[in-house]
């Protein structure tokens, strides 16, 4: 009878806490209509510092986290959950009366956003984010597309989804995500986990998946950061940030580095194929974008 009683115990809170997060997530939708839509968006890219300065400008006071409190980063919109449609995505964003009241206290502009770093290689957000928001500000990490891919590498192994190692999953790449972008631009409302999980060498072929933004975007709409700058001087990368979304500055007391994952070096010889591979890909990109970009693959 005790083990019953106990499991039941159990049980109560784990019921009341799913009441309570259903009623947050309805309340949010039925108030959607007061909550404007985001100021910006951080889209990428993914192993790119995007947690980091995600939390860097959530401690500005004139930038309110998402709601419920639960959501982290992101509500993921734009490329898992487009089919709940404009309500649901303004239910994760504070109403008028509070950026008001935030704007009331601390001196204004209140800036609302979220970090989704999908978005910037997903083939449909673009035009997504465009039609709805074509006044959005972009913010875009950029990292050396080698250390990028080894480092998605590492979380994926880290989470539990990748059995094989670096050199296996790149080897493996084009099977495993064989036809997964056409599918996703012939059916909106598909969700592809093995496009996100395992375009380790894709993702990093960056002006390939900026041109539909740089396409539906002013150039002033945009700002790219590479990210070894903001891992060199996060302070000097912040405040960068602040000017572009026209924030007042506002000065943290240390900036911790979010969901960094130390191991060991790459291989020389894999470091040496992708280095190789990028090369071409990186010189575009700089021309297109007229950035330095300081990678390894660099000629000088």
């Amino acid at each position: 009878m005790s083990s019953i009683r106990d499991r039941v115990k159990q049980l109560v809170p784990t019921q009341v806490t799913n009441r309570v997060r259903e009623s947050l997530v309805d309340y949010g939708v039925r108030t959607s209509d007061r909550r404007p839509l985001p100021d910006f968006l951080i889209i990428g890219t993914k192993r790119g510092g995007t947690t980091s300065l995600w939390n860097y400008l959530i401690q500005h006071p004139l930038v309110p986290r998402l709601f419920p409190a639960w959501n982290t980063k992101s509500s993921h919109y734009f490329e898992e959950h487009w089919h709940r449609g404009e309500a649901w995505y303004r239910s994760h964003f504070p109403t008028l009366r509070q950026r008001e009241a935030l704007e009331n206290r601390h001196g204004g502009p209140v800036r609302v956003g979220e970090a989704a770093p999908l978005y910037m290689f997903h083939p449909l957000a673009a035009e997504r984010v465009s039609a709805l928001m074509p006044s959005v500000r972009l913010i875009v990490l950029l990292r050396d597309p080698v250390e990028r891919a080894y480092s998605h590498w590492k979380e994926r192994r880290t989470n539990g989804v990748e059995p094989l190692d670096f050199a296996a999953a790149l080897a493996a790449e084009a099977e495993r995500t064989a036809g997964e972008r056409d599918r996703l631009i012939a059916e909106p409302n598909y969700f592809s986990e093995p496009y996100d999980w395992y375009t380790y060498r894709a993702r990093g072929r960056y002006l390939e998946h900026l041109q539909p933004w740089l396409e539906r975007f002013d150039r002033s709409q945009i700002l790219f950061l590479p990210s070894e700058e903001l891992y060199r001087d996060a302070r000097a990368t912040y405040r960068r940030t602040l000017d572009f979304l026209g924030l007042p500055s506002f000065d943290l007391p240390n900036f911790k580095v979010y969901n960094d994952r130390r191991s060991a070096p790459l291989e020389p010889a894999l470091r040496a194929e992708l280095t190789a591979y990028y090369r071409p890909h990186n010189e575009a990109l700089r021309r297109r974008l007229g950035l330095r970009l300081d990678w390894p693959d660099r000629v000088a």
